[in-house]
């Protein structure tokens, strides 16, 4: 986002947050549900997109012309946080949907963060990322962008329900439509990343030949988070094809000790002899 659009988001979160102080969990969500599909909306109507964050036109006129729209369709706590969205200034169309998105998945983490399930959400989107990663015909049938988002997400609701919690099920869902704009493998990872962000926790994605004991993993965290300087989430994968040796990713950094990259450094330098 740019400056302006950032601004405006800024100011709608925090009306998200002290909503969220006084609310319950589930009127949380059900706003979190409802922001969504107003972005979904926005996705659709590109038209109704520009008008929204048309800066030729006066913040409280944008403001009418959602109110007029959307008035007895969505909560009024809702249409309060719309409101105060497009009544911002937006630097493109795209900027409004995205601070649309973010703010309903914003929401589902807070209403699920005052259920006490935050912790079981963000675990449940790593899990299920690792299933699809693991199944390549099903992570190329649910990263198909020709595909409607509708029938793919048709397909992770049976694979999800009564497995996952309905939040979790809701953010696969964004992020089959391409949460921010990326892919549904990088959108899923965001999600995993901001559920832990709500916790104060970073996310550290570590893969290893073999499974780690519980106080091998728990080391390992521990070890991270002094290096980080707060609390780090382990999020592990188990990949017999690197050898040995672990890979650690937290953030955009990267510590490659596999085995596997220790033989292709290896045959590397043996070529070039």
């Amino acid at each position: 986002m740019q400056a302006a659009s950032r601004e405006s988001y800024a100011t709608a979160l925090a009306r998200l947050e002290e909503y969220v102080r006084g609310a319950e969990p589930g009127a949380i969500i059900t706003t979190g549900n409802e922001l969504l599909s107003v972005a979904d909306l926005l996705r659709r109507e590109v038209r109704l997109r520009r008008a929204l964050s048309d800066p030729a036109r006066a913040g409280a006129d944008r403001t009418g012309l959602l109110t007029g729209m959307l008035s007895g369709k969505v909560g009024a706590e809702t249409l309060d946080l719309l409101g105060v969205l497009v009544a911002g200034r937006w630097s493109a169309p795209s900027e409004l949907l995205d601070g649309a998105e973010r703010l309903g998945v914003h929401a589902l983490l807070a209403g699920a963060d005052r259920a006490g399930d935050l912790g079981e959400v963000e675990d449940e989107l790593f899990r299920f990322g690792q299933v699809v990663a693991a199944d390549p015909q099903l992570s190329n049938t649910l990263s198909d962008p020709v595909a409607p988002v509708a029938q793919r997400a048709e397909l992770t609701g049976m694979l999800l329900t009564g497995k996952a919690r309905p939040v979790t099920v809701r953010l696969v869902e964004a992020a089959l439509a391409g949460f921010g704009g990326r892919s549904f493998s990088t959108a899923l990872s965001r999600l995993v990343e901001l559920a832990a962000e709500r916790r104060d926790r970073q996310v550290a994605y570590v893969t290893v030949a073999a499974p780690l004991t519980e106080d091998e993993e728990r080391r390992l965290a521990d070890q991270l988070s002094a290096i980080y300087g707060r609390v780090v989430a382990v999020k592990l994968t188990v990949d017999p094809t690197i050898l040995g040796g672990a890979s650690v990713r937290v953030g955009s950094d990267l510590y490659d000790g596999t085995i596997l990259r220790r033989l292709n450094e290896t045959r590397n330098a043996l070529a070039k002899r």
